[in-house]
């Protein structure tokens, strides 16, 4: 496994107070694990270390040493979204069928940075109960904490690589240095087993300088993410209906908390609207503490420029795709009367966008631009933000939201229960908030299931989870091995995935010289 160190955040300060015997050789200069875990506000930074891995590049990483980072933006780009034409962090590579065990970026990150929260979450378990004169109200709540993020971080292992090795102890390199994959339900188990342990002893809430924090809702939400995943084709290959019933209760639980739609679509991903009543789980940005470079990836690099298909996608305003005959659809005007969640996403050819009308240069990329998660949009900026550089953005990435907990809700009820009235209310529920008409009454359950489809990736564009939804309902062979063009029709590439073996990434071949009992897989 690799070297896996604890970099807490209070680590690095200057131990206070004088050497009273010379003879006294521990060093003065910064913690060590014997005298790390000794006051509440060693292990406050202890759990904060816990939280910031979250912001590391190959988890939602906002901001590297190199330059600009936006990790969280660029996962749209390995779906039919959007395009990454730098190929930053190998997302490209992905995106095009080309990774390999070697192919290192987004492959080698996401895995040793998941290890690294991993491997702080298990520390801080195993100490936190070591510190006197806490609070043992406050220690429980952050050992709740602890587990939802290591939860986290399992979760999003295994949702790429499959089998990965279920370490639940403090790192140790004798003991864990040679350690074989665990079979990928049993690591899910345990994600489960830590939510649910963690659900009972979060609050509901936080105030102030707390907020953020993981909450019984995050604990939750995440259960339901997970229980779908596992419920989806691509894991439930028997079509287990009762995975479909569980799945749809732990999404009906997190509904019937206190969490609301907020009011405009557009302004719930803007930086004065946080913490708002539709969040449930984000992860924390905050300029000059540590900002991300989500908006000069938006407008500046481009690198998560959103593709024709993703626009041809969207609606019309009355509620039929552009394929029908009675939509109204003019081809000479593309992008008139469509559902308005396609303006608050992106820009588009000829649009005003930070005061200026588009012109063909741009974004030359694709011809589109994304909005979402950045401040800019169609008026001038105010003058001390027009031209944001690298790691000035502070607006929080969301990672659970109830809009995705109604999406949730829906597919899992209707592939348990078929179409009932509850999976028409969540998904309506969406389409009020942006004054689009209601799903046609009367359909099929396959119907039914296209419609929750598409308004998954409407609804979630931008948000980096459409790639983990093709993989999830195995279209992406269908949907991923295409060309893909730019608004004008200008080739860009040929996108391949191998259902054979693309389903699933490759385990680092770093990781496998350090650590040798970790098998490869398929056709790596």
């Amino acid at each position: 496994m690799k070297k896996i160190f604890l970099l807490m955040a209070g680590a690095g300060f200057l131990a206070m107070g004088c050497n009273k015997s010379l003879l006294d050789t521990s060093p003065h200069d910064r913690y060590t694990e014997a005298t790390f875990w000794t006051t509440p506000e060693a292990a406050a930074a202890g759990l904060t270390g816990c939280y910031s891995v979250l912001r590391n590049d190959g988890i939602y990483g906002g901001k590297n040493s190199s330059g600009g980072s936006a990790t969280a933006l660029w996962d749209e780009t390995l779906s039919p979204n959007a395009y990454n034409y730098s190929n930053t962090m190998s997302f490209n590579f992905i995106a095009a069928g080309q990774q390999n065990a070697s192919t290192g970026g987004i492959v080698t990150a996401r895995f040793g940075d998941c290890y690294t929260g991993i491997g702080r979450c298990n520390t801080f378990l195993a100490k936190v109960d070591q510190v006197p004169d806490m609070n043992e109200d406050d220690k429980t709540r952050m050992k709740g904490e602890a587990k939802f993020l290591r939860a986290l971080y399992y979760f999003i292992l295994q949702t790429y690589y499959g089998d990965v090795p279920l370490i639940l102890d403090p790192p140790n390199k004798e003991t864990q240095g040679k350690l074989p994959r665990t079979p990928r339900a049993q690591v899910v188990a345990q994600v489960i087993t830590d939510l649910d342990s963690a659900a009972l002893v979060l609050p509901a809430s936080y105030t102030g300088t707390n907020k953020g924090r993981a909450t019984k809702g995050a604990a939750m939400a995440l259960k339901a993410r997970a229980l779908l995943y596992e419920a989806s084709p691509l894991l439930n290959t028997t079509n287990d209906v009762a995975k479909w019933t569980a799945a749809a209760a732990a999404a009906k639980a997190v509904m019937n908390l206190n969490y609301k739609l907020f009011g405009d679509y557009r302004s719930l991903f803007l930086q004065p609207n946080e913490n708002n009543s539709e969040v449930i789980f984000d992860v924390q940005y905050i300029f000059p503490n540590q900002g991300s470079s989500f908006d000069l990836i938006c407008t500046q690099y481009n690198t998560n420029a959103p593709l024709p298909d993703l626009a041809k996608a969207y609606y019309m305003k009355n509620g039929l795709p552009t394929s029908d005959p009675a939509s109204g659809y003019d081809a000479a005007n593309p992008y008139l009367n469509r559902d308005p969640r396609l303006y608050a996403t992106f820009t588009y050819p000829g649009d005003v966008y930070k005061g200026k009308k588009i012109d063909s240069t741009r974004f030359a990329s694709t011809g589109y631009g994304m909005k979402k998660y950045s401040i800019y949009d169609s008026i001038t900026p105010p003058s001390d933000k027009s031209d944001l550089k690298d790691g000035q953005s502070d607006i929080n990435f969301i990672v659970l939201r109830l809009g995705d907990v109604l999406l949730m809700y829906a597919e899992a009820q209707n592939e348990a229960a078929g179409p009932d009235a509850t999976v028409y209310d969540a998904l309506n529920a969406l389409r009020d908030r942006v004054k689009m008409p209601h799903i046609a009454p009367g359909l099929t359950k396959e119907q039914m299931r296209a419609e929750i489809h598409h308004e998954r990736r409407i609804e979630l564009a931008g948000e980096g989870l459409y790639y983990n939804d093709i993989r999830r309902w195995k279209t992406a062979q269908t949907e991923l091995n295409t060309s893909i063009f730019s608004w004008s029709g200008k080739y860009l590439e040929k996108r391949a995935f191998n259902p054979q073996r693309d389903y699933w990434w490759p385990i680092p071949q770093t990781e496998r010289d350090l650590n040798p009992e970790l098998t490869q897989n398929n056709l790596y």
